[in-house]
């Protein structure tokens, strides 16, 4: 059964972007364009790309630290990309590049203010014409810390993963009352009367949390979607917690369908109001033309890296075939869609939009096109009413 209690006929697809891809080798790939990483024209090929495979959106990676290895400690590799350009910047940059396809950033909920990013993302909202949302995500690692001064980062601990999670819920719910505290119409732009907003259709939004309180009203009137898309990755229960109350789409990392299905369920339990949660699996992929030659990309990018490629996903190396009849299964399981992480770019995203997404299309598990015109519309979501309005 789906979070939504009910199976929809097509799955949902969207693709995270990080570098050059995920496999810490993928950058020396003949392929690869590592020269061109803190070029828009990058990401503007990339994003377009996703577009022209008709995937729903894609997600776009970030961070305080420089990457690493190990999620939790830097290291002094110098065989790795080492640097990135901000998220929601990137993303503000391709929106008027594209016409379809869903935006979707990384914000740090942990030391960043939710007052800035919900008017950035406010504004990416209004420059893509309703295509943005923000994957809002912690962070437990001390170097990053160090990065304000604000907060002493202790040893990593299951309570202090619930404490970030339980902020990044605050942050969550400042971020909706700030886009909600303008109401649709608090517009007027009555040149006649000399009168642009109305204020009394303005909203002091009064939070106050644990880690901040937020006055309000944002700067930004209400975003063309109303709210828009939150996600969050997952990994354990307190995470399922948090996509439960606060996300529209969750990522999730199970190993096979009675996985995914559980923690399908498990997050529909924990769902006590609102639409149901869209949930995603992720998975790092590998593609090529037959299974030997996908298994052998996997091997030699390895050997190159010069250790076995890990991730907190599932990963799978094969044909673009032998990969929609894994989503099949796992979408029946009660998946909603899947967050696929390319191994590496620009290979196994075409795999994807020139391979994968034709083999679902002919088995009738993906739509022809674009059906909505906004991202919540693409993923069956509706507008929600704002929270805060006077209309009768």
């Amino acid at each position: 059964m789906s979070v939504s209690g009910k199976h929809p006929t097509h799955l949902h697809l969207a693709v995270a972007l990080d570098g050059t891809g995920w496999h810490p080798a993928s950058w020396r790939e003949p392929d690869a364009r590592p020269a061109e990483l803190l070029t828009p024209r990058y990401w503007t090929d990339v994003v377009g790309e996703a577009e022209r495979g008709l995937v729903d959106f894609v997600t776009i990676e970030d961070g305080f630290t420089l990457q690493s290895d190990h999620p939790l400690r830097a290291d002094d590799r110098t065989d790795r990309v080492r640097g990135r350009l901000d998220a929601v910047l990137i993303a503000s940059r391709v929106a008027p590049r594209t016409r379809h396809i869903g935006l979707v950033p990384t914000a740090i909920a942990t030391h960043t203010e939710p007052f800035h990013v919900s008017k950035a993302i406010a504004t990416l909202d209004y420059v893509s014409s309703g295509r943005a949302g923000v994957r809002v995500q912690v962070t437990a690692r001390r170097d990053a810390a160090a990065h304000f001064g604000r907060r002493t980062i202790a040893d990593r601990s299951p309570a202090l993963s619930e404490e970030l999670l339980r902020e990044a819920g605050d942050y969550v719910e400042v971020l909706r009352r700030l886009w909600d505290s303008w109401e649709d119409d608090a517009e007027i732009r009555d040149v006649a009367t000399g009168r642009f907003i109305d204020r009394n259709k303005l909203h002091y939004i009064d939070f106050e949390g644990a880690q901040f309180s937020v006055r309000g009203p944002s700067i930004t009137p209400r975003p063309p979607q109303g709210q828009p898309l939150v996600a969050a990755l997952g990994h354990v229960e307190p995470a399922y917690q948090l996509i439960a109350d606060s996300a529209d789409v969750g990522f999730i990392t199970p190993t096979d369908a009675a996985e995914a299905a559980s923690i399908v369920e498990r997050i529909a339990a924990l769902r006590t109001a609102g639409e149901p949660v869209r949930v995603f699996a992720d998975l790092v992929v590998f593609l090529a033309d037959t299974d030997g030659a996908a298994v052998e990309r996997r091997d030699r990018l390895n050997e190159v890296a010069g250790i076995e490629y890990r991730s907190d996903a599932h990963i799978f190396a094969g044909t673009p075939a032998q990969l929609a009849d894994l989503l099949e299964q796992w979408h029946a399981a009660g998946v909603s869609g899947f967050r696929l992480r390319p191994a590496t770019l620009p290979h196994d995203l075409r795999q994807i939009t020139g391979g994968l997404v034709p083999e679902l299309r002919r088995r009738n598990s993906y739509r022809e096109g674009y059906a909505a015109t906004t991202l919540r519309g693409l993923l069956g979501l509706p507008r929600p009413a704002n929270r805060y309005s006077t209309a009768s």
